[in-house]
């Protein structure tokens, strides 16, 4: 995919869906860190079915910690690997009143050294909290990427590292949104919906390709 192609595609994308948003449910910058924490792993779907009844009692760091490690487990009991995730959450909440005054950080190496948080949640909240151009690379973009031939790597950080290299900087801020919600709904891992695809036309792997 060339850089013509890259603008292009982005275009479209953004006129389709201008504002594009997490699907995740949300209603503070701590609310949006937990639930990505919990992510890992597990579907967006899941994790708010999750989090609407564990935000209702304990949605800061402070009540999640007088709620206790045991009793957020509970909670979160209907999401993969929900003991270590409660673990996680329990400390960070720890860590975010003892260190921060229970607010989230905003620079990735604050981030990052938080139980749980590795850098493509650190990505996410930078991204959809802050502001920031970062690309929280999941499995849906490191699919897309490869597949469509926008940014090519053999892992993460290299399609990370592609990404923000190609991606015009007008799409930057919400190419992130775009790419998961592409992959997850149109360029799926089993079968792509290419025959739906309103990018088909700039992908390297689409049938049209070879003629170009």
């Amino acid at each position: 995919m060339n850089q013509t192609q890259i603008r292009e595609f982005f275009e479209i994308l953004r006129t389709a869906n201008p504002s594009p948003q997490t699907e995740l449910e949300y209603a503070s910058v701590f609310e949006l860190l937990a639930a990505v924490l919990l992510s890992a792993q597990a579907t967006d779907v899941g994790v708010n079915k999750a989090t609407r009844r564990l935000f209702v009692v304990a949605n800061t760091p402070q009540k999640i910690l007088e709620l206790g490690e045991e009793r957020l487990a509970e909670y979160i009991k209907t999401i993969g690997l929900y003991k270590t995730k409660a673990k996680n959450l329990h400390a960070t909440c720890r860590i975010l009143v003892e260190q921060y005054g229970g607010a989230v950080p905003q620079s990735r190496e604050a981030l990052e050294s938080l139980p749980g948080v590795g850098r493509k949640t650190a990505n996410v909240v930078l991204n959809v909290a802050f502001g920031e151009a970062t690309m929280a690379v999941d499995t849906h973009i490191f699919r897309v990427g490869n597949r469509t031939g926008l940014a090519p790597g053999k892992n993460v950080l290299e399609v990370e590292q592609q990404l923000l290299a190609r991606v015009p900087q007008e799409f930057l801020v919400d190419a992130h949104h775009w790419l998961i919600l592409h992959g997850r709904y149109v360029c799926q891992a089993r079968r792509p919906l290419c025959e739906r695809c309103a990018v088909v036309a700039q992908c390297d792997s689409a049938p049209m390709a070879a003629a170009r």
